[in-house]
């Protein structure tokens, strides 16, 4: 066994040794026109972009000057954030906390936050406003809820927030992933809202060897996007309503743990970013009955360095990327940029990303035509949020957990 091992490590190098040398070659060199961001040689190094651009694209420096400021400070370790209309911010942190910041940067916790399953990647997620706050107060929030012993799974509940904004009231869980496993990785859990006022909800597929196939399987809820109600029951256009053999929840499958998604406003469609293992970090566009072909296919390599099944890019019936990373950069969440604060950057995807930069993405249709790297001196990145103004909020851990604002410089 030791010797098979060595052999496909052997083997596994080696082919990544021939596959870095094509790629060196088909991108140029740094500081050449076209050249991509710099970032080393893939992991999947025989990895072939499906098309232009898939991946790589021409870095683009925008120059936008801006300052950096800490808005507010021991969170821990902030996941996500929605902005109130009297311009107050709400804040989840992992274990379990709800926290109201108010313009001055003062914090306060917000009383009545659901039990949550902390391990790993588990914890208090998503914070989303319904469309109808202004009137309802409702907020949604997405948590590794604990179900039985050991078991866990991405939920989402619903709450009123108090006329004082001090705590959380009428809690109810509205929808539970399906099944529960004892994990405590991918959970995904984006919540992104749709024209009619339901929502779209991004659910991992638990990483496990045995979970992680159940991506494919539409009888689970397991690596899917999902589409629903304000009550938590399957949005009406939903594609696998009427069908015995997929669940009614489903919008599209194929996915590995989706922490980021926004909605195009120039298109109303859905965008996603989702984490690959080493390489795979993808960007989709989700469709509706659409398998986008977590594990079957990939731009990437497992952890240990072998191949993920077959290690194949490409399959018919599987759906393609718009655009992925190898080596990753580890998505939170995006946004696409509206805001006048940095007018250069209007039109773009902002990302969060865990490795240690904002990644900016400019976009032409549904194709990504440039790349920039921002920031990348101040820890690791969750979540980030436009304000009215076009300045920018952002989550890190660092220095005990805070949140960082952009204003134009």
């Amino acid at each position: 066994m030791r010797h098979l091992l060595l052999a496909s490590t052997l083997l596994a190098v080696s082919a990544c040794q021939v596959g870095d040398n094509a790629a060196a070659q088909q991108y140029p060199a740094a500081g050449q026109p076209g050249a991509p961001v710099q970032t080393g040689a893939p992991n999947k190094g025989d990895a072939v972009p499906a098309f232009k651009e898939q991946t790589r694209a021409p870095e683009r420096i925008s120059g936008v000057k801006f300052r950096v400021a800490d808005y507010a400070t021991g969170i821990g370790a902030p996941w996500a954030m929605a902005l109130l209309p009297d311009g107050d911010l709400l804040v989840t942190a992992k274990r379990g906390q709800l926290f109201r910041v108010k313009q001055n940067g003062v914090k306060s916790e917000v009383a009545g936050a659901p039990t949550v399953s902390t391990g790993g990647q588990g914890g208090l997620l998503d914070v989303s406003l319904a469309p109808d706050f202004v009137t309802s107060r409702r907020i949604f929030f997405t948590f590794s809820e604990p179900r039985g012993n050991g078991p866990n799974s991405t939920s989402v509940g619903r709450a009123r927030l108090s006329a004082d904004g001090a705590k959380l009231e009428e809690w109810k869980v509205i929808f539970q992933q399906n099944p529960a496993w004892k994990s405590d990785l991918h959970f995904g859990s984006n919540i992104e809202w749709d024209a009619a006022g339901n929502f779209y909800l991004t659910l991992g597929e638990r990483s496990l060897p045995d979970p992680r196939q159940l991506a494919q399987d539409l009888k689970t809820d397991l690596g899917k996007v999902v589409h629903l109600t304000q009550d938590g029951a399957p949005a009406a256009d939903n594609p696998f309503i009427g069908n015995r053999d997929a669940r009614p929840e489903i919008w599209s499958y194929g996915h590995r743990n989706v922490q980021g998604a926004a909605i195009n406003p120039a298109t109303g469609k859905l965008w996603t970013i989702e984490h690959g293992p080493r390489g795979g970090d993808e960007i989709n566009i989700p469709q509706a009955g659409k398998n986008y072909g977590w594990p079957i296919i990939c731009y990437c390599i497992d952890y240990p360095g072998w191949p993920i099944g077959e290690g194949i890019t490409a399959k018919a019936g599987l759906e393609q990327p718009v655009y992925y990373f190898d080596p990753v950069i580890a998505p939170g969440d995006m946004i696409f940029y509206t805001g006048e604060a940095f007018p250069k950057w209007k039109g773009n995807i902002l990302i969060a990303a865990l490795s240690g930069s904002i990644v900016r993405l400019e976009v032409d249709g549904e194709k990504i035509v440039g790349e920039e790297r921002l920031l990348r001196d101040q820890g690791r990145f969750r979540d980030i949020l436009q304000a009215p103004d076009g300045s920018l909020f952002v989550t890190t851990e660092s220095d005990g957990g805070k949140i960082l604002k952009l204003t134009a410089g």
